[in-house]
């Protein structure tokens, strides 16, 4: 397994690139994925009255790609502008349902330099308790390392 510092290289490498912008998201999607076997990662761009899924891995496009910006577990990290774990999304009523197999959940908010949520980057498990404190501190990482694409206005495109 590459250690984090390897997986924000490959990131800030995937972030400098001259591909089209919501590509570039669904590569780092992956990267995020695949660099801890996560089930699935969606980022998503945050506007002052909405939040709307740029990438995501796999095929299946969320329940709800576009919601108000006070909804869901997404609408609690912007609020709160602080990452949300969920051990258990079925004992959460903020919880909107992705894909009915969902048990875990952890958000992590993208900030700019003023604290101002940007983006989410979203991650859910199919089993109880899946992320613990390595989770959060790798996607605030994460979340810090794409950030410079959310200041070049790509979430326009979304």
């Amino acid at each position: 397994m590459e250690n984090d510092e390897d997986i924000l290289k490959r990131i800030g490498v995937v972030v400098g690139s001259h591909d089209q912008s919501v590509e570039r998201i669904k590569r780092i999607a992956e990267v995020i994925r695949s660099a801890r076997c996560y089930r699935w990662v969606g980022i998503y761009a945050v506007t002052d009255k909405e939040i709307a899924a740029i990438a995501w891995t796999g095929t299946d496009i969320p329940a709800y790609p576009r919601f108000p910006i006070s909804q869901g577990l997404c609408g609690a990290a912007v609020e709160s502008r602080a990452p949300i774990v969920v051990s258990d999304v079925r004992n959460d009523p903020r919880y909107l349902t992705t894909f009915g197999s969902t048990r875990s959940e952890i958000v992590v908010p993208v900030e700019d330099a003023t604290g101002k949520v940007v983006g989410i980057i979203d991650v859910e498990s199919e089993r109880p308790n899946a992320f613990q404190d390595e989770d959060t501190r790798f996607l605030r990482n994460c979340a810090s390392a794409i950030l410079p694409m959310f200041e070049e206005g790509f979430a326009m495109e979304a």
